[in-house]
């Protein structure tokens, strides 16, 4: 008897092995070759459809000038999708806009090529995209579930599908904007005034430049030194240190990183979090990096846009 109740659990113990390993995989992030649902195997459908899709994400908002007037106007950011699984009956991927990544489920319609997704609903920027595929593009619209707590609660969208790859020789385009845009600064200017003598002062905003060291300096590629370092600028040395992680596919909430990175055509934001994907030589030059960030001084300018 004792024999048969110890062969009894044995077989409910590998039973329970099995389903574990059997289970379903993670929604949000990895791909899989089945889904399982109520233990029924849901093949999957349309894998050409998956992969990175990039583009415009476009809407009207309200815009504060500097002088505290306010006007509406067009503000284009920019959107990376992926869509990681179809089947019959669900759609699962993710939305990545200003460095936020979000889930979304929802159904795909094989006769119009359209797809309806919803992201989860528990952040104040979710939506429902309603989207159509042609060919390697996408077009369509995003609403809003809460219209109050977003600045543009309906906007357009226009994507083309992206290979994301890791190149340690990226560099950003030696066309680049140099102007960190995003964290102006409120300088004391004085003067003399010609006509009285008397030292007269105002008030001027300034902004933060790098130099063409972010050009030049590969965290990804050379093992830096302290001499190559020492004289750069705070902004370089962010970008530089930066530069590696855009490579892997980071998702930038700083706008000041994004704005820099935006303007190459080979960065694809993938994840928020890519520290496992750095090579031991970019951890060593990210930790030297923070070093001199830590005591650096940055430059500034009065610039006009």
């Amino acid at each position: 008897m004792k024999i048969l109740n110890y062969t009894l659990v044995s077989l409910l113990a590998v039973s329970l092995l099995s389903c574990k390993k059997d289970g379903k995989m993670n929604e949000s992030g990895k791909d899989s070759v089945i889904a399982k649902k109520d233990s029924v195997v849901v093949p999957e459908i349309y894998k050409e459809y998956y992969g990175i899709y990039m583009g415009d994400f476009a809407g009207k908002e309200m815009i504060t000038a500097e002088d505290g007037e306010q006007y509406e106007d067009f503000v284009n950011k920019r959107l990376s999708m992926k869509i990681n699984r179809i089947t019959k009956d669900s759609v699962y991927g993710q939305s990545i806009v200003n460095g936020n990544q979000r889930p979304f489920r929802g159904i795909f319609n094989e006769s119009t090529k359209s797809f309806v997704l919803d992201e989860p609903g528990n952040d104040k920027t979710d939506g429902r995209f309603e989207i159509k595929l042609s060919g390697d593009s996408i077009t369509g619209k995003w609403n809003a579930f809460n219209k109050t707590s977003v600045k543009s609660p309906l906007k357009t969208i226009k994507l083309s599908k992206k290979e994301f790859v890791y190149n340690p020789n990226f560099m950003l385009d030696e066309n680049s904007d140099l102007v960190d845009w995003s964290n102006p600064k409120s300088f004391v200017e004085k003067y003399k005034d010609e006509e009285t003598g008397k030292t007269e002062s105002y008030t001027t905003s300034k902004n933060r430049a790098a130099s063409d060291a972010i050009f030049k300096i590969n965290a990804s590629k050379q093992k830096l030194t302290e001499k190559e370092l020492k004289n750069l600028r705070k902004l370089d040395l962010e970008i530089i240190k930066n530069s590696v992680f855009a490579r892997h596919g980071y998702s930038f909430k700083k706008e000041t990183y994004r704005y820099f990175f935006e303007q190459t055509d080979w960065y694809i934001p993938v994840s928020n979090n890519v520290d496992k994907e750095l090579s031991p030589m970019e951890k060593e030059n990210v930790a030297l990096l923070n070093r001199f960030i830590k005591y650096a001084e940055d430059k500034y300018d009065s610039f006009g846009r």
